[in-house]
């Protein structure tokens, strides 16, 4: 069973994520900053991240920083409303999967999902 960790502020969007992922056989472990984000991904060890970029204490952009500076290679997967050429090019540059709008379309979701973990997988 493939673990994701969702990364939101958002009560509603984490628990909508929850009830998509969970039923399609998915471990789903939330946190709801990027500081408690970036102590379960290393407690957790997910197989995929689906990270919020604004959020408080420390944002999304911060968390892959981060990420990289630890040598930490979980896949991404970025949830933004609305994310700007730069945000965007700031997040490839820091190495993330991909990226889904919010709200995220299931089919979309589930596909990228599925790729990023077969990914993680082969890696």
């Amino acid at each position: 069973m493939a673990k994701i960790l969702i990364v939101d502020d958002s009560w509603l969007i984490r628990q909508s994520l929850k009830t998509l992922l969970a039923p399609i056989g998915y471990s789903v472990e939330e946190a709801v900053n990027g500081v408690e984000g970036l102590e379960k991904i290393i407690e957790y060890e997910p197989d995929c991240i689906l990270l919020d970029l604004l959020m408080p204490e420390l944002d999304g952009f911060g968390v892959l920083d981060a990420m990289n500076e630890k040598n930490l290679k979980n896949p991404v997967i970025v949830l933004t409303a609305d994310i700007q050429d730069t945000s965007r090019e700031k997040c490839i540059k820091l190495g993330v999967f991909g990226f889904v709008n919010k709200p995220p379309k299931d089919d979309e979701l589930k596909d990228m999902l599925a790729r990023a973990v077969e990914q993680d997988r082969d890696a």
